[in-house]
């Protein structure tokens, strides 16, 4: 009798291991190549910003000119390089940027990286509201419109859109200010806090410059409620500008959502109207919200120049046009510098975000 030998049985391999080191590669790979991008994105916006400045000349004849003599004036060129060939300060340029020096202001003499940090906190703190203001606002008056979508609700929010979208900061904080601070005198009319208040968080050992949580460190409920009364109408002014795009997003996405088939089969079953759309068709709808949050971080950033000039909120901005005014394009390279940076990380931040959440960005 002929024994056949047996052979021993090879593990299956299963499916799902294999997807999932797919997947993980697909992310790995995705994210690689938007980590890498964000070197060129850099690299352009600065070398734009330094040829565009000295389309007027060397910085110091910019700033200086008409208010010193001719020796002088090529004293200060000789002593800080400017006379050397413009692609040798270019590169040197590049070279400063590259390890964190920004340079020295020449209107005031402060290292840009100081102005950087001083003012620097304040912008973010004002994006930071606004983007709330953008999210409370945007978002649930989004579903609202969908739900009511192709009736008067839905005819209103959609114009309320455009309004908020199309009207001019400047325009939209002027009007606010006339309204809330000088009509209804609720609001204060400009600034970050009243001098008090700012005393008492100068004084703080460990200040951020971030008015909020300094407000906080003080323990003081007047502080910080007049920290917040003072960030009201900025933030209304900056933030309804991005409410307007987050509201036509959602809108169209969650009646995209409604009539895909999983919602039509809960539609079946009976589940009303108002359910599907806050608890099927909302979630779909926020991830387009998340991927065009980097792009609305830049839009942010521009509007703060103008919103923080109309309130007088000193953050880079309003710190920007007055370095423009005198003519200090040192720092206003610095300032333009550090803003591309922002704008490339919060984007890679956006990136990873939505690649975790949407596997079709992967791919």
């Amino acid at each position: 009798m002929t024994t056949v030998a047996m052979k021993p049985p090879v593990p299956a391999t299963g499916r799902g291991s294999k997807k999932k080191t797919r997947e993980g590669g697909g992310i790995v790979r995705y994210l690689l190549v938007r980590f890498f991008l964000i070197f060129p994105t850099i690299f352009i916006l600065v070398s734009m910003v330094f040829w565009l400045m000295r389309t007027t000349g060397d910085p110091i004849t910019a700033a200086l000119g008409g208010k010193l003599g001719p020796d002088q004036l090529a004293k200060l060129i000789s002593e800080a390089g400017y006379d050397r060939p413009i692609l040798i300060q270019y590169f040197e340029y590049l070279g400063q940027i590259f390890t964190g020096n920004f340079g020295t202001t020449i209107s005031t003499n402060r290292p840009v990286s100081e102005v950087l940090l001083t003012y620097g906190s304040a912008t973010a703190e004002l994006v930071f509201y606004s983007l709330l203001v953008a999210f409370i606002v945007g978002i649930p008056l989004g579903m609202v419109a969908a739900y009511w979508r192709d009736k008067a609700p839905d005819a209103f929010l959609r114009v309320f859109a455009i309004l908020c979208y199309a009207t001019p900061v400047f325009f939209a904080g002027l009007l606010l200010k006339l309204v809330f601070a000088v009509w209804l005198k609720v609001l204060p009319v400009a600034g970050r806090a009243t001098v008090g208040s700012e005393l008492q968080m100068q004084v703080l050992p460990d200040k951020t410059g971030i008015y909020f949580i300094d407000a906080l460190k003080t323990g003081s409920p007047a502080v910080f409620g007049d920290v917040l009364m003072h960030a009201v109408l900025p933030a209304l002014a900056l933030g309804l500008l991005t409410a307007g795009v987050f509201l036509r997003l959602v809108r169209t996405n969650v009646i995209g959502t409604l009539g895909t088939e999983y919602v039509t089969a809960a539609r079946s079953r009976g589940v009303n109207e108002f359910r599907l759309v806050r608890k099927h068709a909302y979630r779909p709808a926020l991830i387009p919200i998340i991927t065009v949050i980097g792009l609305q971080v830049a839009l942010l950033l521009g509007g703060a120049v103008l919103t923080e000039t109309t309130f007088e909120w000193k953050g880079l901005g309003f710190i920007l046009i007055e370095f423009i005014k005198a003519r200090d394009f040192v720092a206003v390279q610095g300032i333009v510098a550090l803003l591309a940076v922002i704008v490339a990380l919060s984007n890679f931040i956006v990136d990873i975000i939505a690649a975790l959440i949407d596997p079709r960005v992967r791919y």
